[in-house]
């Protein structure tokens, strides 16, 4: 990197401005410079008549005092005055460079949804002066950008960043006694959260609530199992094919942009099945009795709750996957119904029984997948059964090893007939089960007391449950919930409802970034910003002391086109600092 001055001339004069540049080599082997760091002007000393002031702060003065700054080698003819500064230039150097562009879009988010007021309410500074809704975003932006252990917050990242200078603070906002105990002080605001944060919503997006997706996945540790019997970290059905591992399973509501409305932690071992009856009475605690749609999977709602929703005043409509044992139920009813196309490759059947409307699905892309699925697990299993049979090995042996087999491609064995007798091990393939496989492959019945006969909306209302799970990828993938460190539940709980927090400004980025720039991910964008740093300036003065410009660099072309859809706009840079006099002798200029 180098200085370089570029000469204007306005109003009849010369004015000098100085930027920071670096040379970058093209695959041709030419050399160009890009822009890092814009300095601003330094006068001339050809410029007798008109000085170019600017606002310094001085070591230990709370105001701004105006100082002119001239180079060292262009002072011939100036007068002595002390408020002029003569600058070493060919001795600046850059400091402490530290990420603030993505800190800085994380603080506009937190300040859009209002977290900043609403935390400021609710979590009050300490005796020592601790700002715990400061600390609080420190720890939602470090989910957001760099997740991580509060440990690592604390020793590396925290300095790395420009979250200090954001927002007026020092070391003591990464604390660890202070990151451990803002967790415990959150949890008694998480209703009062979701009841902000859907107006926050309502307001910014014009978000409807009227179809909510409902579904829930685990999260795991990698620890003993806790001695009390009452903490939440039990073994249970694993989504993460981790079922030897302790768990706690999170239940999550959103609608169909992404927006969460609400989540609960709930214990590893609880089945899917008994949430729901507890979710619909908390959402209608909370924001009232209203007609929702909601949709869930076939594993989460019992008849016994579809009955009570179906019963409730006023109804509570919803939309669920069936088990494939019903099919087997309506098959004939189903055959006499014609085909209606919902979109190019799938076509559905509709069945009104009951009250309820049944939806029979099929999708050629997906009877491809899994088609294949299929193929590739019997095509494994049957060279494997090859190899066993012609072993030579005891019966227990053999048990052991079907068992691994049958662990591993549980659809094909499904197909297979086999019989491990005294006479011997034999297998072969079932047809007739072979048959109605591969009948059964794409297709999928649906079920929703919704009056709605047209098969694109039924048909569209049902893809929206991917949302739900791009949530989950979203919390475990780009804000990495896991490893959770923590010991203590309620801290987990804590944890986790720091990561939701996180995840709120992840879906708001992305519903600014939606009408914009649909192609750009919000996971994208922070890392546009991320790019933008803050350096700190220092040039030695003749008289011993030192200015320092805090600048962030300019952003890329890319960057700057964001900006300017997202309609934000960059904050002035900090002003100068100016050391106060060393007792050393000035050098006489």
């Amino acid at each position: 990197m180098f200085l370089r001055a570029t000469i204007r001339k306005k109003d009849g004069k010369e004015h000098r401005y100085w930027s920071v540049v670096e040379n970058r080599r093209l695959s041709s082997g030419r050399v160009v410079q890009r822009h890092v760091l814009y300095l601003g002007e330094i006068n001339s000393s050809q410029e007798l008549a008109w000085r170019k002031s600017i606002e310094v702060l001085e070591d230990g003065s709370r105001e701004p005092r105006s100082l002119a700054l001239f180079p060292e080698d262009r002072c011939e003819g100036l007068l002595e005055d002390a408020s002029i500064v003569r600058l070493r230039l060919s001795e600046l150097s850059l400091r402490r460079p530290r990420q603030w562009g993505a800190c800085w879009l994380a603080l506009m988010l937190w300040q859009e949804l209002g977290l900043d007021e609403f935390w400021a309410e609710r979590l009050a500074a300490s005796r020592k002066g601790t700002r715990w809704d400061r600390v609080l975003f420190v720890l939602v932006a470090y989910r957001l950008i760099a997740p991580g252990s509060e440990w690592r917050l604390h020793r590396e990242w925290f300095g790395r960043s420009a979250l200090a200078d954001l927002l007026g603070g020092d070391e003591a906002l990464a604390d660890p006694h202070a990151l451990y105990g803002c967790h415990d002080r959150l949890l008694a605001h998480k209703e009062a959260l979701f009841s902000h944060l859907v107006g926050r919503w309502r307001d910014l997006f014009n978000v409807s609530f009227d179809v909510l997706l409902y579904d829930l996945t685990s999260t795991y540790f990698e620890s003993d199992p806790p001695l009390d019997e009452q903490d939440k970290r039990r073994h249970g059905y694993s989504r993460d094919h981790r079922g030897d591992c302790v768990q706690v399973v999170i239940a999550l509501v959103v609608t169909p942009e992404g927006f969460p409305l609400a989540y609960e932690v709930l214990s590893g071992n609880t089945t899917d099945s008994t949430t729901l009856r507890a979710f619909l009475a908390k959402i209608e605690r909370q924001y009232g009795k209203a007609r929702r749609v909601w949709c869930m999977d076939r594993g989460v709602p019992t008849e016994a709750v579809l009955e009570e929703m179906r019963s409730s005043d006023p109804p509570i409509q919803y939309l669920v996957g069936t088990p494939k044992g019903r099919l087997n139920r309506l098959e004939q009813a189903l055959l006499a119904k014609p085909w209606r196309e919902a979109r190019p490759g799938v076509r559905v059947k509709l069945l009104p029984q009951e009250g309820e409307l049944y939806v029979f699905a099929e999708s050629q892309e997906r009877i491809g997948k899994e088609r294949s699925m299929r193929r590739r697990q019997l095509k494994w299993l049957w060279g494997r059964l090859a190899q066993l049979a012609a072993m030579k090995q005891p019966r227990d042996a053999l048990l052991m090893k079907l068992g691994a087999a049958q662990t591993k491609a549980p659809a094909a064995w499904r197909l297979i007939d086999i019989d491990t007798g005294e006479e011997g091990f034999t297998y072969q393939l079932n047809r007739q089960k072979l048959r109605r496989a591969r009948r059964r492959e794409g297709r999928y019945l649906l079920r929703t007391t919704l009056i709605e006969t047209d098969p694109v909306k039924l048909w569209n209302y049902y893809l929206q449950l991917v949302v739900v799970e791009e949530a989950f990828r979203t919390l475990k993938g780009d804000l990495a919930i896991r490893p959770i460190f923590h010991q203590d539940e309620a801290r987990i709980e804590a944890h986790i409802f720091i990561a939701f927090l996180a995840y709120c400004l992840y879906v708001t980025l992305g519903g600014r970034l939606k009408p914009l720039a649909p192609g750009l991910t919000a996971r994208r964008a922070l890392e546009k910003f991320a790019a933008v740093q803050m350096v700190d300036v220092h040039i030695p003065t003749t008289d011993g002391r030192e200015l320092c410009l805090t600048r962030y660099t300019q952003p890329e072309p890319d960057l700057k086109l964001l900006l300017e859809r997202l309609k934000l706009t960059l904050p002035a840079q900090p002003p100068p600092r100016i050391t106060a006099a060393q007792a050393t002798a000035a050098r006489p200029v």
